[in-house]
């Protein structure tokens, strides 16, 4: 791992950990990331000093963090460049699109749509074939495609057929794909793979990769 991996992963982690748990300690994040006490803090306060991250303190001289809409932004961000150095990239990828594709039939959901035309979505697609499962299209707004192996491309849900679920793969605003999509689809038919850090709540909480 180079030093500018290692910093987008430790990073990554802090605001993963402070998003999950705004009463969390610092010595509870450098548990959870594996680095120093001393580490934690220096990271903590550079997330603090670049807008990342707000601190409150709470009764019995505790300190609160939370993340600001900055914080959120750089999460995204920093998931992408994460994932696009391909660190057991598609294994995970392909592991937990199985496990999304299965629920979805177990349900006799077979018509799903997708978010997002990226690396995430082409194994979506070769993974789909291992189930009873039809790609009705993918919705991705900047791209310029009209379609991907023959999946119709759209840049607005409402353009597709009917489909009876979707599934998130966008790698550049997938929590605002999440909160548009929560007006046409009820919660358990969103849903996303782990690796997208997501703060949304579905199914795929019980799946192990």
């Amino acid at each position: 791992m180079t030093r500018d991996d290692g910093d987008t992963e430790i990073t990554l982690g802090v605001l993963n950990a402070v998003e999950k748990n705004s009463n969390i300690t610092q010595r509870d994040v450098s548990k959870n990331i594996g680095i120093a006490l001393g580490l934690t803090n220096t990271y903590l306060k550079r997330c603090v000093k670049k807008g990342f991250i707000k601190v409150q303190q709470v009764p019995a001289n505790r300190y609160a963090y939370y993340l600001t809409p900055r914080g959120f932004a750089e999460k995204s961000r920093l998931t992408a460049e994460y994932l696009s150095q391909g660190f057991q990239f598609f294994r995970l990828a392909r592991n937990q699109m199985a496990d999304i594709f299965e629920i979805c039939q177990n349900r006799h959901w077979y018509k799903i749509a997708i978010h997002g035309l990226n690396e995430i979505s082409e194994i979506a697609v070769l993974c789909s074939r291992n189930f009873k499962i039809e790609i009705v299209g993918i919705v991705d707004r900047s791209s310029s495609s009209k379609e991907y192996a023959g999946i119709p491309v759209v840049s607005e849900i409402g353009l597709l057929a009917q489909c009876e679920a979707i599934v998130i793969t966008d790698l550049e605003e997938p929590q605002t794909a999440i909160n548009n999509l929560s007006n046409i689809f009820s919660n358990d038919r969103i849903l996303a793979p782990r690796i997208l850090n997501l703060s949304h709540q579905n199914d795929m909480e019980e799946v192990e990769t």
